[in-house]
């Protein structure tokens, strides 16, 4: 009995000792780390938008735009430079057109004065033989009347001596200026039509060949219809000569007339049709057409100014067809004149350069050829030596005081 007792006792004492080896052991086992925490994650800052402040707004004080210090003037700060601004040409008052050929009779009796004063010389002899009738005869010719109004006028003259016997310089000088009123003409209508009774605008074409002065032409053309208190827009049609519509603008600014242009090398008809369609919208009193300075001798330029007058009167009819011929041409002039006169209607001839070696004979020639009367004669480079012809001026100034 007492065996078993020990026995009992001897194996709690191993369980005993073996229990406690097994926790010690697992006490000096390392516990694994504990999951680490979340860790707090601050959101980036929002990136600034239009109007935002770069930075985060912070509480601050406020102040009243009555509270802000302003900076006066006398302080010195940054000079903020404002843009250059272009000025408008100032309009310009051109001169009244009545009676500007008589203001301007010296400045064409300069270069008339030879055929004027060459027939009183001649017409003043003592005896009026055959050879000064031919003289007479040569100085009109040279002068570029043309052989049949010579003729005319030369038999006038000699009927109107004969009857007269003795001549004085004063009756030689009324003689003469007679004679030259008849052959110029004073029964023909020289206003150029721009006041058609029925609609708004008058219509204007205004043609030539290179060099005649045609697109200067119709910006004095401008300033005399301006002069005059006319409204006027200018259709910039020579899209072949460069600088053409620039030159013709800055005429119309002078003035303050609108100017329709189109690109360079573009459609002339269609500048010619916006031109028009313009100045109704407008309610302008009149729209001046700039032509190509063409050649005369190139048929399909010709036909292109035809189709310029055809495209224009779907609108309404022209009033008025200028032809500007350079009076030093002379009579090489009027081949310029008469293919001009089978491709559109010519109304009207302007002559230009007749204050410099121009013979005043042309006016009586290009009359007789196209059947139509000179309207405006040019009298130099000024803005305003465009002058409405006035026969009896004109005369006055070919025979001198």
């Amino acid at each position: 009995m007492d065996i078993v007792i020990l026995a009992v006792i001897i194996a709690v004492l191993v369980l005993g000792a073996i229990g406690g080896l097994i926790v010690g052991s697992r006490r000096r086992k390392p516990q694994p780390p504990p999951p680490p925490a979340a860790p707090d994650i601050t959101a980036p800052p929002a990136e600034p938008h239009v109007g935002d402040e770069a930075e985060t707004p912070r509480d601050e004080p406020r102040r009243t735009i009555e509270e802000v210090d302003l900076p006066d003037g006398g302080s010195t700060g940054v000079a903020v430079e404002e843009p250059p601004t272009i000025e408008a040409p100032p309009i310009e008052i051109p001169e009244p057109t009545e009676g500007r050929l008589v203001r301007l009779r010296a400045r064409l009796s300069r270069s008339q004065n030879a055929l004027g004063q060459g027939l009183l010389t001649l017409l003043s002899r003592e005896h009026l033989d055959e050879d000064t009738w031919e003289e007479i005869e040569d100085t009109l010719l040279t002068a570029d009347v043309g052989v049949q109004p010579t003729q005319e006028l030369v038999e006038a003259l000699r009927a109107r001596v004969k009857v007269l016997g003795t001549r004085t310089p004063q009756e030689l000088r009324g003689l003469l200026r007679a004679e030259l009123l008849k052959l110029v003409g004073t029964d023909f209508d020289r206003a150029v039509k721009t006041e058609p009774a029925d609609r708004k605008p008058g219509i204007v074409m205004v043609v030539g060949v290179n060099g005649t002065g045609k697109t200067t032409t119709t910006g004095k053309l401008a300033r005399v219809l301006v002069a005059d208190g006319r409204s006027v827009v200018l259709g910039a049609a020579d899209t072949f000569r460069a600088a053409a519509a620039d030159q013709l603008q800055t005429w119309g600014e002078r003035v303050g007339a609108h100017t329709v242009r189109g690109p360079e090398a573009g459609d002339p008809a269609s500048v010619a049709f916006d031109a028009v369609k313009e100045g109704k919208e407008m309610g302008v009193d009149v729209v001046l057409i700039d032509t190509a300075g063409r050649l005369h001798t190139k048929t399909g330029l010709m036909d292109e100014l035809g189709k310029v007058k055809r495209v224009v009167e779907k609108h309404a009819p022209l009033d008025e067809v200028l032809l500007v011929l350079d009076a030093t041409t002379g009579q090489n002039g009027l081949v310029q004149a008469r293919v001009f006169a089978e491709v559109v209607d010519i109304t009207g001839i302007v002559l230009t350069k007749l204050d410099g070696t121009a013979k005043g004979g042309i006016v009586v020639a290009v009359q007789r050829e196209l059947g139509v009367p000179v309207k405006l004669v040019g009298l130099g480079e000024g803005a305003d030596d465009l002058a409405p012809f006035e026969p009896e001026a004109f005369v006055d100034a070919l025979i001198g005081e």
